[in-house]
């Protein structure tokens, strides 16, 4: 079968997923203070990690982009921009629903959620350039700045919980945490890393179809000049 390793990374990671949760919901205790509720970092903190990684890999493929001109690494721009957005969207979700039984609300202007919503902002106007520009050189050159630009805010998100006051726990470690919390959270995150690696993968080659398309177009002859008529 073609592209058969990133199917099969895609199914060991969901495989990695479905025992990582049947082991947070069952095996693993209680968080001390948030009880049951608290079992949801097992989804929501894998998918922040892999969401930032995401968003990393779609600014290192802007550089490549910029300093090769080439179409594979602009069809990663498109791809890891894709999936990121979308765990970044799922992430969002995740915490709505991880606030209102913690906080009491859905949605609060804390610093890390803030921060977290401007980087689907900023990641979404890349995808809305990149539909909105037809010449692919042009387009490679736009979005790939845009995504660095938009890539600013990663590191922001990820310190936001040191530089200010917020709501979220500051840094954990395996050092403060029970083992059995740490085994399910390390299967979760590689879980939810193999199936946005397939998600990637096979986004990229999708969008290398179009791309290579576009690159390879030869140019369009000058319109004729119009006959002149004489009286």
């Amino acid at each position: 079968m073609k592209n058969r390793w990133e199917i099969a990374i895609g199914i060991l990671g969901f495989l990695m997923l479905a025992v990582a949760h049947y082991i947070g919901l069952f095996v693993s205790p209680a968080e001390a203070m948030m009880g049951d509720v608290g079992r949801i970092l097992y989804a929501h903190v894998p998918t922040a990690w892999v969401g930032l990684l995401t968003y990393l890999v779609a600014f290192i493929a802007a550089i490549g982009a910029l300093l090769s001109g080439k179409a594979a690494w602009d069809a990663l721009v498109e791809a890891s921009v894709e999936v990121g957005l979308l765990l970044n969207a799922v992430l969002l979700i995740q915490g709505s629903l991880w606030a209102k039984p913690t906080w009491g609300v859905f949605w609060t202007w804390d610093p890390r959620l803030t921060t977290t919503a401007i980087m689907v902002v900023a990641f979404g106007v890349v995808l809305a350039l990149r539909r909105q520009i037809d010449d692919p050189q042009r387009r490679l050159t736009i979005s790939s700045v845009a995504t660095i630009v938009a890539f600013v805010n990663v590191p922001i998100v990820y310190m936001s919980v040191k530089w200010w006051r917020t709501l979220h726990q500051n840094f954990s470690s395996p050092e403060t945490v029970d083992p059995m919390m740490v085994i399910p959270l390390r299967l979760a995150a590689f879980g939810m890393l193999f199936i946005s690696t397939a998600f990637v993968v096979r986004r990229w080659r999708i969008a290398m179809a179009g791309l290579r398309v576009d690159f390879e177009a030869p140019d369009l002859p000058a319109a004729p000049t119009p006959l002149k008529v004489e009286d």
